[in-house]
């Protein structure tokens, strides 16, 4: 019997990270699921049937070395990576903290180049045409001054995924980004829970509705899967139209 491919999505305790494991898993794949939550990332790998569940923080380099150790000794290659873990850390711009600012930027950017460039290694000696979807955002594109740190980390996972595209392309190896727009997740609860900043949010989003973390899931397994296989290097943006927006609606 054919043994299923494996994939691992780091920050899959909830959210968008639970749903792309899930849409992967319905692909066919094992799904490897990380988080720096212990608790519910049990709960969660639990819930889905996922081959293995690996407590990291991808904040930590030496952490996100060890979990591919670990993956690989026990469970053999990935196949499809998805870097999902990331943080806001919300402030006002003159205040902001340089160690906050670090805080961001260490797990949205910095840690998806470690994994990326780790599974990409095992990716090219074992002859692997794999996958890797990061997780940007559609403030890669457009700011908002009270997430600096995010938005830099974002438009700098835009860009390290064009560069790893570029340098993973001979190896048969893609690598893609998807930017999600406003989506029904807890990052965007406090929005929901305020009819005046839902009715902002949904004024620049043309098709008037939050997105779910399913569809953006449903994006990412798609660009793991062979439909994709003549893109890399690429952002797809799940945004309801918004990028397109040069107004605000009413």
């Amino acid at each position: 019997m054919t043994t299923p491919p494996l994939a691992l999505i780091t920050g899959a305790a909830q959210g968008i990270g639970y749903a792309c494991a899930e849409a992967l898993k319905e692909d066919g794949y094992d799904v490897i699921l990380s988080d720096v939550n212990a608790d519910g990332l049990a709960e969660a790998a639990a819930t889905l049937g996922a081959r293995a569940a690996i407590p990291c923080d991808m904040g930590d380099p030496q952490a996100i070395l060890a979990m591919f150790d670990q993956i690989e000794a026990e469970h053999g290659p990935i196949i499809a990576l998805v870097n999902n873990a990331g943080i806001a850390n919300p402030g006002d711009f003159l205040s902001y903290e340089l160690e906050a600012f670090e805080t961001v930027i260490n797990i949205n950017l910095r840690g998806v180049f470690v994994a990326t460039q780790r599974a990409a290694r095992t990716m090219v000696e074992q002859g692997i045409n794999g996958a890797i979807v990061n997780m940007s955002s559609i403030n890669a594109q457009v700011a908002i001054p009270a997430i600096p740190a995010y938005c830099a980390s974002k438009g700098g996972v835009m860009q390290l995924t064009k560069v790893a595209s570029l340098a993973l392309a001979e190896h048969g190896i893609r690598v893609n980004a998807v930017g999600p727009g406003s989506i029904d997740t807890a990052m965007m609860a406090g929005v929901n829970a305020n009819p005046e900043a839902f009715k902002m949010a949904m004024s620049r989003t043309p098709l008037g509705r939050p997105g779910t973390a399913r569809e953006i899931g449903d994006v990412v397994a798609f660009l793991c899967s062979e439909k994709a296989s003549y893109i890399t290097g690429e952002t797809i943006y799940a945004d309801g139209g918004r990028l397109g927006l040069n107004y605000v609606m009413s």
